[in-house]
């Protein structure tokens, strides 16, 4: 624990916060659960930090709230400075679906827009049911692999060099169909 009470670690910050998120909202467990379609159980075991969420999860409670994952992110990271140091990037695994997703450019208050570094396993799919905030504008550069993302009912195969750009209102989705990994440059602006 730090000095002021809070957890070390960013998946016990990351409970806490949930948990006071959901507090904030006046939402009861079984209420979140109706809103997420996750299981009263597992979102108990994520408030208690027994659980660390997936991708899909994570991007549920996200849109249940009205953050981008980054925004959810960086709540539970001290303010970021100007400077953002390689070593500094809040790193976040979901190991099960073989995605990890760094923060580059955290959010910060008085800026819309933040950098994410993403790396996709080969045969790796991350499905989101709807944006965390609609209309959110994304730019996503390809550095290495081939991502197929779908868009608006509409798959676009993204590879190495290329850039996708939309503005997202309703489901998407990130496959990497290998043989090699993806990695990927995600750009977020919010509206």
């Amino acid at each position: 624990m730090r000095d002021n009470d809070e957890p070390d670690s960013v998946g016990a910050r990351l409970a806490v916060r949930l948990g006071r998120l959901r507090t904030e909202h006046g939402w009861s467990l079984d209420e979140l659960s109706r809103r997420t379609e996750v299981s009263r159980s597992t979102l108990s075991r994520l408030e208690r930090g027994e659980l660390s969420p997936t991708a899909t999860v994570l991007g549920r409670l996200c849109t249940a709230y009205g953050r981008t994952m980054s925004r959810l992110l960086m709540e539970v990271e001290a303010a970021p400075p100007a400077l953002v140091p390689a070593d500094r990037q809040p790193v976040w695994r979901d190991e099960r679906s073989g995605f990890v997703r760094r923060s580059v450019s955290p959010p910060h208050s008085g800026l819309r827009a933040e950098i994410v570094e993403g790396t996709l396993d080969a045969g790796a799919a991350l499905s989101y049911e709807e944006p965390p905030v609609p209309g959110v504008e994304q730019h996503i550069w390809v550095l290495e692999g081939t991502v197929e993302i779908t868009v608006d009912d509409t798959v676009h195969t993204v590879r190495r060099g290329d850039c996708l750009r939309f503005r997202l209102r309703g489901p998407s989705r990130f496959h990497c169909p290998g043989p090699d990994r993806a990695r990927y440059a995600l750009l977020i602006v919010l509206p």
